[in-house]
């Protein structure tokens, strides 16, 4: 009953969401479901990444199928700058049945834009849209791709090319003058 209430109230009220949470985790400690929610209010309301990654790692240790912890610890580790885990988890998380599959490469751009792989990052993305069943989600990584295609160096191969036709009608012109 007081991790419903918590649920319930997580977008309106922290006060009431961290009262009917601490009453949920101290009748259940191992209760997945509460320590998920208290990862995210650690995670996305306090900024304590690390606080966060210790309720995330209870409660995958209770119920290590629960798909939806995936995205957010994942998500966390993002944040909180933990590349390499972040990817150990994802490769983990994406074969766990019920994992949102769009949502994980979503977060496989995340994370190599996190390392600077922008080409790997667009090419996850775009993986993510195919894998898409939502038009919000669809759209917020089309946005995505905009945002990394702004940071990506801009292509000159006409330039190039126009530079390359242009030394060799010298190179041309040069032998015929011999």
């Amino acid at each position: 009953m007081y991790l419903f209430k918590a649920m319930d109230s997580f977008s309106y009220s922290m006060e009431e969401t961290m009262e009917s949470l601490n009453y949920a985790l101290s009748y259940d400690p191992e209760n997945a479901e509460a320590l998920l929610l208290m990862a995210q209010v650690m995670a996305y309301q306090l900024r304590d990444y690390e606080g966060a990654r210790q309720y995330f790692e209870a409660a995958m240790s209770q119920k290590m199928e629960m798909g939806k912890l995936y995205p957010d610890y994942i998500y966390t580790l993002i944040l909180n700058e933990d590349y390499p885990e972040a990817q150990r988890l994802l490769d983990y998380a994406i074969k766990v049945k019920g994992t949102d599959k769009a949502a994980m490469q979503w977060l496989q751009g995340q994370i190599f834009e996190g390392i600077f792989e922008l080409k790997r990052a667009k090419k996850a993305y775009k993986e993510a849209i195919k894998l898409c069943r939502s038009n919000d989600l669809t759209s917020f990584v089309k946005r995505e791709i905009e945002r990394i295609d702004e940071k990506l160096p801009k292509n000159n191969n006409k330039k190039k090319k126009n530079n390359k036709s242009k030394r060799k009608e010298k190179k041309e012109n040069r032998s015929k003058k011999k």
